[in-house]
Parts: structure tokens; C-alpha cells; sequence
């Protein structure tokens, strides 16, 4: 009788590769992990009509060779050396936990990797690579010095995501898939804030190659704030009027509104501003003391713009608002809101020729109990030719955190086509 060859399946001898060839393996995975990430980030927040492949290459490069290759010396052999009984322990059933020896172990790895491994050879090793890649002309130098000053905030915000995420590699993972587990988790990372960030070209920097550090934590955190955003009620011991106007739009049309109501004594609290065609539509909550209310709502009809703008005004008794998600220019205030920052802001995008499609204001309770006032803001312009022109535009805009003594400042930019239009918001 002849014997019958039974021959294994494609994926029964494709789950053995990792095992047989653990650094090929990885080595791969995590170049085109790499590859992909730098891919997403160019179409999803970059919104690129074409792809940067020389680019993508060499972030690809840095996948293959440190990610991959460095890494896996690092994880497998001589993690291996060092801790001889490691596999032992992540074969064992979940009751290892209570081994004291191998839990010892893990944590040992897990620090060597996080406060040794990390801020002596990834983050240098990264910064330079970015920089080499993402600018004109590098100066690895200056680099370097960024990397030293962002060290202890990029640690801080490595190891809120990196250190749960190595014990549970080091205590569970096989050795050949130590590595895969890393690509895996930053995939996820890259995906996420490409998810949140979607179209944020001025933080397209910080995102390039999916490292976790201080500046992308915090775009994290910014993604995350819209769940944690709630109106507070006014103040019972001022007055409140609701301003409603019209008219033709204009450049610094909103700065000439704004001006007058600080110059008065009023606040602008909540606020709905957009422009639908060739007309301007301003919703406007005032905050104003009980004793310059009435010589505010008559200054309103002897002003110059009133003539452009038809005005109607009510005076408050509650308030009722809803506030939706805007992604934008944001500038966050910790303390009380100040009179005439909004005024400040319209003025200075009405300075550099820029139209505003809408700005709103909100109060709201931040993440750490505190009273927050936060300004978005939709502008664009015809005058962003460049990323020259772009960046040049965005530090002018950037010299308000100063202006207003802010706590926190942000800019998150859109742009369609670079050469045509651009929307900073």
C-alpha cells in the first residue's frame, strides 16, 4: 500500500518563520512597519497628492536597521545573556506573576530598555534621523541640543505609554516576537494620531517616523481634550448681552467688533463667527459690569462699522450655548479670561491679510479641574504661496503667546494645495 504524504498548509509553515528566523523577521517587519507609518502620515495628515520616496526610504532605512536590527540585539541576545531564565519565564502559565525572581527579571529589562536604552541611543539616534530626513539642511548639531532640552519631557511621555507596554512584551511575548509586538504597538500609535490629526500639516513634523516623545504625547492629549470639555456657567455679578450681526465681509471686521467691546469694558465669552458667501455672521455672548451696559449697548449704534454690519442685541437673563468639536488655532488661558484677547487675535490675522471663516470662544472645565478659556479660530488666506511662506505666517501668528501671556498655544494647519491655498486654523 503506498504511504500518503500529507504536506502542511501555507500557514501552518508561515507561523513557523518568525521562530526559525527571528531576526530576518523582525529586522523586516520593522522597516516596512516604518515604511508605512511615514506613508501615512504623508497622505492622512500631510495630505501630499504625491508621495516623498526619498524620504519614506530613509525612515524605511531606520526600521530595517535600528528599529529591526539594533533592537532585536538588544531584546533577544543580549537580554538573553543577561537574563538567562527570561524564556523560561514566558513560557510559564499566568501563576508566574507570583515568581518574585522572574517578575524581578522583567522589571530589569524593562528599565535598561526605558532608562538606558531610550535616552542614550533611541532618541539620538531618532532626532538625528529626522532631522536628516525632514530638513533642506540638517544641523545635527542644533538637533542634538533639541534633544537634550526635550529629554525629560520626551521620557515622561515614553514612559506612560512604552513602560506598561514592555512588561507586558518582556513577561508574555516569546523572544522572536518581542520585536513584532513593538512594530505593532507603534503602528497603532502612528494610526491613532494620524486618526486625530488628520490634515495638521504644522505638526506633520512631529508625527514623521512614530516615535513617542513629548511633542507627539501632546498632540495625543489635544485629541483627546474633546471629551473633556464642559461649559461652566457665567458670572451671576456681571451683565450679558448677545450680539447678532450681518454684513459684507471684510479683513478686520471682527478686530473692529472686538476692539470697541474691550474698549468698553465687555468680555467676549461665547462666540459663533462665520462667513457663508460674501456675508459676515457673528454670534457674540458679552460679559459686561452692570454700570457700563447701557453706554455700551448705545455706543454700538454711533460706530463706523455699524454702517457695514446690521446689529441686534438682547440682553441676557440665562445662558444657553452648545459648543461643538472644532479642531484649530487654539489658545488656552488657565486663569480668568482677560479683556480683549479676542480682540488681539482677530488683529493680528487681520494683519497679515487673513479672512476668518469662523472663530468661536468657550469656557469650560479642563482635564485638571481648572477654568479654561480657549479661542478657535478658522482663518485662511491667499497669501500662503509656500511652506516657506507657511512657516514664515505661522511664527508671526505664534508671537501671541507672548502678546497674551498664554499658558498653552497651538496651531494646527490644513492645507489643500500649498501653492494655491491654505487653511490655518
Amino acid at each position: 500500500m503506498a504511504s500518503v504524504v500529507v504536506r502542511p498548509s501555507f500557514w501552518s509553515q508561515a507561523k513557523k518563520i518568525p521562530a526559525r528566523y527571528p531576526m530576518a523577521f523582525g529586522v523586516v517587519l520593522s522597516g516596512f512597519k516604518t515604511s508605512f507609518s511615514d506613508l501615512l502620515v504623508q497622505k492622512v495628515v500631510e495630505r501630499r497628492e504625491k508621495i516623498d520616496w526619498r524620504r519614506n526610504s530613509a525612515f524605511a532605512a531606520f526600521g530595517f536597521i535600528y528599529l529591526g536590527g539594533v533592537q532585536y540585539t538588544l531584546y533577544v541576545p543580549i537580554f538573553g545573556r543577561l537574563f538567562p531564565s527570561a524564556s523560561q519565564f514566558i513560557a510559564k502559565p499566568l501563576a508566574k506573576l507570583k515568581d518574585t525572581r522572574g517578575m524581578f527579571e522583567v522589571v530589569a529589562q524593562t528599565f535598561l530598555d526605558q532608562c538606558v536604552h531610550h535616552p542614550l541611543m533611541y532618541f539620538p539616534a531618532f532626532y538625528i534621523t529626522r532631522e536628516l530626513v525632514m530638513q533642506d539642511q540638517p544641523d545635527v548639531m542644533k538637533v542634538l541640543r533639541q534633544y537634550k532640552m526635550n529629554l525629560t519631557e520626551d521620557l515622561m511621555a515614553l514612559w506612560k505609554i512604552w513602560v506598561p507596554c514592555t512588561l507586558v512584551n518582556f513577561a508574555f511575548m516569546p523572544m522572536h516576537f518581542r520585536i513584532p509586538f513593538v512594530a505593532g504597538v507603534s503602528l497603532c500609535w502612528t494610526c491613532v494620531l494620524s486618526a486625530m490629526r488628520g490634515g495638521d500639516v504644522a505638526h506633520s513634523d512631529e508625527m514623521a517616523g512614530g516615535a513617542v516623545t513629548g511633542a507627539s504625547y501632546l498632540l495625543l492629549q489635544e485629541g483627546l481634550d474633546v471629551f473633556n470639555k464642559t461649559p461652566v456657567e457665567l458670572d451671576d455679578t456681571m451683565r450679558h448681552v448677545n450680539i447678532s450681526a450681518a454684513g459684507k465681509d471684510r479683513p478686520g471686521l471682527v478686530a473692529d467688533l472686538s476692539r470697541h467691546i474691550a474698549r468698553e469694558g465687555g468680555n467676549v465669552t461665547h462666540s459663533k463667527m462665520i462667513r457663508l458667501g460674501e456675508e459676515f455672521i457673528i454670534q457674540m455672548h458679552v460679559s459686561i459690569p452692570p454700570e457700563k451696559c447701557n453706554g455700551f449697548l448705545k455706543s454700538l449704534k454711533k460706530r463706523d462699522f455699524t454702517r457695514e454690519l446690521n446689529i441686534q442685541t438682547t440682553t441676557l437673563t440665562k445662558r444657553c450655548s452648545s459648543k461643538d468639536a472644532v479642531f484649530g488655532m487654539a489658545f488656552i488661558v488657565w486663569e480668568q479670561t482677560k479683556p480683549g484677547m479676542v480682540a488681539l487675535v482677530a488683529e493680528k490675522t487681520a494683519s497679515k491679510g487673513m479672512t476668518i471663516d469662523s472663530l468661536s470662544t468657550n469656557l469650560r472645565i479642563g482635564r485638571d479641574g481648572k477654568r479654561e478659556f480657549v479661542i478657535d479660530a478658522m482663518v485662511s488666506s491667499p497669501n500662503m504661496a509656500d511652506r516657506s511662506n507657511l512657516d514664515e505666517i505661522v511664527n508671526d501668528i505664534s508671537t501671541l503667546k507672548t502678546d497674551l501671556d498664554l499658558t498653552h498655544f497651538d496651531v494646527f494647519v490644513e492645507a489643500g494645495s500649498m501653492s494655491r491655498r491654505s487653511t490655518l486654523i
